[in-house]
């Protein structure tokens, strides 16, 4: 479960503004300063842990970057939810342990609104506007994945405890 501010953005936002190319040589901790900075400016130096980030249709669509997905675990997005996701993208964001929730009323989340989401449950909680939405569950084998900090650190568990 996360809690956070809501740092709302439209359709289409592409891997480019997410890891815009200028940074792909920088260090993580570098390129993640510069996430999504042409379309919020303040976004990356004002996220806090938990915040939640709000898409519309087909976010993170564009190249495979994985450093797009990356960008958002090293700044500590609680989750991002999404009327839908780029497939590749999606994919990357669970890799790196951050819960990606298909969200159809992602519309009637406004910027800073209080939001606590549970990916277990496919609640989310509005807690500015007092509603709730239901959405489908991250399944157990993912959230299990998540919880361990993403894939790698989840397969270096299973693979410890198998020996």
């Amino acid at each position: 479960m996360s809690e956070g501010n809501a740092w709302v953005f439209g359709d289409e936002i592409n891997t480019d503004l997410m890891a815009p190319g200028l940074y792909m040589k920088s260090s993580n901790e570098e390129m993640a300063k510069h996430c999504l900075e042409s379309v919020n400016p303040d976004f990356a130096k004002n996220v806090t842990p938990g915040d939640v980030v709000v898409g519309g249709h087909n976010f993170g669509v564009g190249s495979a970057r994985e450093q797009a997905a990356l960008n958002f675990g090293t700044l500590k997005v609680g989750a991002i939810l999404a009327e839908s996701f780029a497939r590749i993208f999606y994919r990357n964001a669970l890799n790196f342990g951050i819960p990606c929730l298909f969200f159809p009323d992602y519309a009637t989340i406004k910027p800073g609104h209080r939001l606590r989401v549970d990916a277990a449950l496919g609640r989310i909680d509005n807690l500015t506007t007092g509603t709730q939405h239901t959405v489908d569950p991250l399944p157990a084998h993912l959230l299990e994945m998540i919880r361990a900090g993403g894939l790698m650190p989840h397969l270096k568990k299973r693979f410890a405890s198998a020996k």
